[in-house]
């Protein structure tokens, strides 16, 4: 998806981004696996970034590199391309180019993370969610009511589900033809929305619903029951305030979801146990906060607003210094 806005103070004298991003800088964006992402955003709100700000040097994370993995160390001018890909420009210059060879040549464009990941992350998650409604949890996770759960799959077609970043609205595709119907895909890019929705229209899913949206600063109202990201939180680390940009992060989609849905995260920059420590980091912030705001009766303790419920188990792996792991981690989390 798209990357950084710039405020009007910043953007003076500034030279264009699309005049700093050559065509080989494209192409080493577009080779490189470990940074296959469609999504990144900076927040023009001042106070969610002091908020966001406090809480990082009361929490002590790490920096976003720190949870990349499973990355070529050897990748070239990695530092380079990590900064294309936080400008706004960058990815609506890419759109643009992807929307052109659509119209000119009928190309989808890029494919974030490859067909067959795509395919696989709404093969399973039709399969969770077939499991979620019938109140069927994996791994036993606690507390939890499900859904009312005899119907099975068809009881899919009414799952709200929103894609955040969702680029060229593949995997909305995907989703539909694994029997979801109410479906909406946001972007920060313009020009991926303009793709999304041609490329519906052309493959027959005119139905499926597309915005121009940032997830952290959304304009979105309601919640939904299935929320999936393929990549957009990869981007967001990948800018210098990429731990702020990943805090707002979890506060934005922990308000998307609703209580008893799901949250659906592709990476190719985090590990599965990377993710769920990111998790259970925004459950002690938010326990943290509440306790501060309940101190005066202590009467009331606040549950996780997450839970690790299951990652896909199936992608290929390879070894290195004695730790097996992957180059795409696919994991579900479960809305307390």
């Amino acid at each position: 998806m798209a990357a950084m806005r710039l405020t009007p103070d910043d953007a003076r004298g500034a030279p264009s981004a699309v005049d700093l991003v050559s065509d080989d800088d494209r192409s080493v964006a577009a080779d490189s696996w470990s940074i296959k992402s469609e999504y990144g955003s900076t927040l023009d709100d001042d106070q969610r970034n002091a908020d966001a700000a406090e809480a990082l040097s009361a929490g002590n994370l790490r920096a976003a590199s720190d949870y990349s993995s499973d990355k070529d160390e050897t990748e070239p001018d990695a530092e380079a391309v990590t900064s294309m890909l936080g400008l706004q420009s960058y990815w609506d210059s890419q759109y643009a180019d992807e929307l052109t060879n659509f119209h000119e040549h009928g190309h989808v464009g890029e494919v974030w993370f490859g067909p067959e990941v795509m395919e696989t992350v709404a093969s399973w998650t039709k399969s969770l969610c077939s499991d979620v409604s019938q109140g069927r949890f994996p791994n036993q996770a606690d507390n939890v009511k499900s859904l009312n759960g005899d119907q099975g799959f068809k009881f899919l077609s009414s799952w709200s589900v929103l894609d955040i970043g969702t680029g060229n609205g593949l995997l909305l595709q995907e989703l539909a033809k694994e029997g979801f119907a109410n479906l909406t895909g946001t972007d920060y890019s313009e020009g991926a929305i303009d793709l999304a929705r041609s490329l519906a229209e052309r493959d027959g899913f005119s139905k499926i619903k597309f915005l121009v949206d940032d997830v952290l600063e959304t304009k979105l109202e309601g919640q939904f029951q299935l929320v999936v990201d393929k990549g957009t939180l990869d981007a967001i680390g990948l800018h210098p305030d990429g731990p702020l940009k990943r805090i707002m992060y979890w506060e934005s989609v922990s308000k998307l979801v609703a209580p008893g849905g799901l949250l659906v995260i592709t990476s190719c920059n985090s590990t599965k146990d990377e993710l769920v420590q990111e998790v259970e980091n925004f459950n002690q912030r938010r326990v943290n906060s509440f306790a501060e705001s309940e101190s005066s009766n202590g009467t009331q303790r606040e549950s996780p607003t997450f839970q690790y419920l299951n990652h896909v188990r199936t992608y290929p792996t390879f070894t290195f210094g004695g730790s097996v792991g992957s180059r795409v981690a696919t994991v579900a989390f479960l809305r307390n």
